[in-house]
């Protein structure tokens, strides 16, 4: 790999600068393309942001930059898209700094920062070097997610499109479903939720899930199954409740659409089991009234003193087999069950040995 210093005025960096939701951001005569495939979305805090053009107007060096060549003379940002476009911002006029916008300074100040050069590493070579230099310097800054990473490996029009569905500020994906999802679709966490979902679907990994799609004109096969997972979650479960943020429910669709579920029994359930004090899990619910497991719900155990009553009132012995064990080989049994109304109180506990514990739960 070959490394070349330059010097950049803020002018040049400047120069064509342009940013669109759609057509990404560019700059230094439409040479530069400053948000790659694998950078996320300007997410600079306010603060950060002012420190950058207080430091150009002190004339104070900035960090070093780091660049891509490209093949046709073109050039891509490794490190640096939060300061380049800092600048590129403030000199576009779309903020002020401490009262001031660019236009309204003093024209030798103007000139001044538009003179200013920062410090630019230019790399040149394969795309997996670039990739793995690109994981090195930034080590010692925030650390790319699994998902930015796999997105410089799989670009394309697929992922453009993905992108803009799944990884934006308020994308088309978190219009339909934000009070279902957890994580930043910025940060590429939501992006990645979904393709887990579609990978579970098809039996693959993430990796090859975007392998078969790298060089296809759409995304259309991931949005409409997710639009598809959107539709049945809403379908299913008509009350909306906070214990369904966060829920895999791409994986819930991949296990149990083949099903038919009553939505008003459903929505009658889900009231009587939140309400339900031995149940500990609320989140669970979903998945429970789903497949019928009650591992999902969490039911509430028998507290120590609550067992060590019932072994005192069986004199040691297990209920089911009538051998006696010692109390820490015993284990607290519901007598009525929870799926039929037993509550875990004192007089619904009963001590078996583990074995007969173990075959009564699997019957």
């Amino acid at each position: 790999m070959n490394i070349e210093e330059r010097k950049v005025t803020l002018k040049d960096l400047y120069e064509d600068y342009f940013n669109d939701d759609e057509d990404g951001v560019v700059g230094y005569g439409e040479k530069l393309n400053i948000r790659p495939a694998y950078q996320r979305e300007f997410v600079y805090p306010d603060k950060k942001r002012d420190e950058v053009i207080r430091t150009v107007k002190k004339k104070f060096p900035l960090s070093i930059f780091y660049w891509s060549k490209n093949g046709d003379d073109t050039y891509e940002i490794l490190d640096g898209q939060q300061r380049t476009i800092s600048i590129c911002e403030y000199m576009d006029g779309n903020f002020s700094v401490d009262g001031k916008y660019f236009d309204n300074l003093p024209e030798d100040i103007r000139r001044d920062i538009e003179s200013y050069q920062i410090t630019v590493y230019v790399c040149d070579g394969t795309e997996s070097e670039k990739l793995e230099w690109f994981k090195i310097i930034n080590i010692a800054g925030e650390e790319l997610t699994a998902q930015e990473l796999r997105n410089a490996s799989f670009t394309g029009l697929w992922l453009t499109e993905s992108k803009r569905r799944f990884s934006k500020t308020g994308c088309p994906a978190m219009q339909l479903f934000d009070d279902y999802l957890t994580g930043s679709p910025i940060r590429q966490q939501v992006f990645e939720k979904v393709l887990g979902w579609v990978a579970d679907r098809d039996n693959c990994t993430i990796e090859d899930y975007m392998g078969r799609h790298q060089h296809d004109n759409n995304c259309n096969d991931l949005w409409l199954y997710f639009q598809t997972v959107v539709a049945w979650t809403k379908a299913v479960f008509t009350d909306y409740t906070k214990y369904m943020k966060g829920l895999e429910w791409g994986i819930l669709y991949n296990k149990y659409n083949a099903n038919t579920y009553d939505p008003i029994l459903f929505c009658a359930e889900v009231k009587r089991l939140i309400a339900d004090k031995d149940v500990t899990k609320n989140s669970g619910i979903y998945e429970y009234l789903l497949s019928g497991d009650e591992k999902f719900l969490s039911i509430r155990t028998f507290e120590d003193d609550q067992k060590m009553e019932a072994y005192v009132r069986q004199a040691g012995l297990c209920i089911k087999c009538g051998n006696h064990f010692e109390y820490d080989e015993m284990q607290g049994d519901h007598i009525t069950p929870w799926s039929k109304g037993g509550k875990t109180i004192s007089e619904n506990c009963q001590m078996l040995c583990a074995d007969c514990n173990r075959k009564k739960s699997n019957i």
